[in-house]
């Protein structure tokens, strides 16, 4: 069973329109420079593991407070037995949220095929081109895995957004509307300034986000290609 790292009992933020509970399960494929959830890749024995026995009973007991449950990472679907995980999530009567770097359209899709996920938020790192996206993750991953995924979810199976952490060093105002030319997704297409209080790669500590201003112009310009 996958050990889960870290539990937020209540988020206003993680599910659009809904309250919902965060479980944080360790691991992640990619090593994204920016990313502010690195201990939980790179160190997940630092954190105790929390049984699901212990998060259901705390669930519930805050059951008229939460509309759902949102699995996180790290990322999940590194793990074969995410599906049990969430079937046991269901069972105890929670619909489930699944944020994903998209790079296992295979599970993705048997998830959304067998109506086990309610909702999918996927981050979308760059640009689809190999370039982009090994800088923006740190590795090397095939663009076609992400352009699978995004495929996936256009077939509008499932309620899903697509995110991306903007941040200046990787992403210009030219690349973000590259992105948007090739998600063509409107209104479900979310950019998010990046903080710079504890990235992976300490020099982007010094990195200055953009003004959430020009960053809310940006996002009205991508969300209007369609």
């Amino acid at each position: 069973m996958i050990e889960i790292k870290g539990f937020i009992e209540t988020s206003f933020l993680d599910w659009p329109g809904k309250i919902c509970s965060v479980l944080f399960l360790p691991g992640c494929n990619f090593r994204c420079p920016y990313c502010h959830n690195h201990p939980l890749v790179f160190h997940p024995g630092q954190f105790a593991s929390i049984p699901l026995n212990e998060i259901f009973r705390r669930l519930h007991s805050f059951k008229e407070w939460i509309d759902g449950v949102c699995l996180t990472g790290g990322e999940p679907t590194l793990h074969a037995d995410l599906p049990f995980l969430i079937r046991e999530i269901k069972k105890n009567g929670w619909p489930v949220k699944l944020d994903t770097n998209g790079s296992n359209p295979e599970m993705l899709e048997k998830l959304i095929d067998k109506k086990e996920v309610d909702f999918i938020a996927m981050d979308v790192k760059a640009p689809l081109d190999l370039f982009s996206y090994r800088r923006s993750t740190g590795v090397s991953i095939d663009p076609a895995l992400i352009s699978k995924s995004i495929e996936i979810l256009k077939r509008e199976k499932v309620e899903y957004q697509f995110r991306m952490t903007i941040v200046p060093q990787f992403h210009s105002e030219e690349e973000i509307k590259a992105l948007g030319e090739q998600l063509k997704a409107g209104q479900r297409l979310i950019l998010q300034n990046f903080n710079p209080e504890n990235p992976m790669d300490p020099s982007l500590k010094q990195t200055t986000p953009y003004d959430p201003k020009a960053l809310k112009e940006m996002e009205r310009m991508v969300q209007g290609i369609l």
